[in-house]
């Protein structure tokens, strides 16, 4: 995928321990080229994945990951580091997401169980464990209805899920990516996988899901 023009990098996806990423974020300061583009290396592909599944098609998630790391270059004076570089890319790329919704003119809904759910507002304590579906054994069947479940989430709920089962984000971290509380944070959570759940029951139960 080509982030700038020129130049084209590999979706290398290789980890920095908090030494060089520290130096490589001082070095971008300075609008290093080459220490940004193993920047790019490193979150390239996490990127990507989490565009992908908030975008309708893969030519636009392609288009909003490049804008993600164009902002980021030209941003990176202004990065403080008072929150993570991980978290600074994924709210980026959030909001490019939003922006690209809204120019769409979508308006999606936001999932209520019942009559008696939990407004998001409220705070919900979750398990603070993971839909890990790499960690299954899942045919291709089934795999598709996951992705579909996920699909079919409004934006607000998909974006908690994947940053926190995905990128592996705690509450308060997701909380500053997206700017919202905490409390908001577990409750989309919540919500998140009772839809993912409802799916997944259907399946198993012969329904048909769409």
């Amino acid at each position: 995928m080509s982030v700038f023009s020129g130049v084209t990098r590999l979706a290398a996806n290789r980890h920095l321990d908090s030494a060089s990423e520290a130096a490589l974020i001082e070095q971008c300061r300075l609008q290093n080229f080459e220490a940004f583009g193993k920047i790019v290396d490193a979150y390239q592909a996490r990127v990507l994945g989490f565009v992908k599944r908030m975008c309708a098609n893969t030519e636009e998630a392609l288009d909003i990951t490049q804008d993600v790391f164009i902002r980021a270059y030209q941003g990176f004076g202004r990065f403080d580091g008072r929150c993570s570089l991980r978290s600074w890319l994924f709210k980026i790329a959030y909001n490019l997401c939003v922006d690209r919704v809204r120019r769409n003119d979508r308006h999606p809904t936001e999932l209520r169980l019942d009559a008696s759910a939990a407004d998001e507002s409220e705070t919900i304590d979750v398990a603070d464990s993971r839909w890990d579906p790499e960690g299954m054994i899942l045919d291709e069947e089934f795999q598709g209805v996951v992705e579909l479940a996920i699909s079919t989430m409004s934006d607000k709920l998909r974006t908690v899920l994947l940053l926190h089962d995905k990128e592996d984000m705690g509450y308060e971290e997701i909380a500053e990516t997206m700017g919202i509380p905490v409390g908001t944070v577990k409750s989309r959570l919540f919500l998140a996988r009772a839809h993912l759940q409802g799916y997944v029951r259907k399946y198993w139960n012969g329904e048909t899901v769409q």
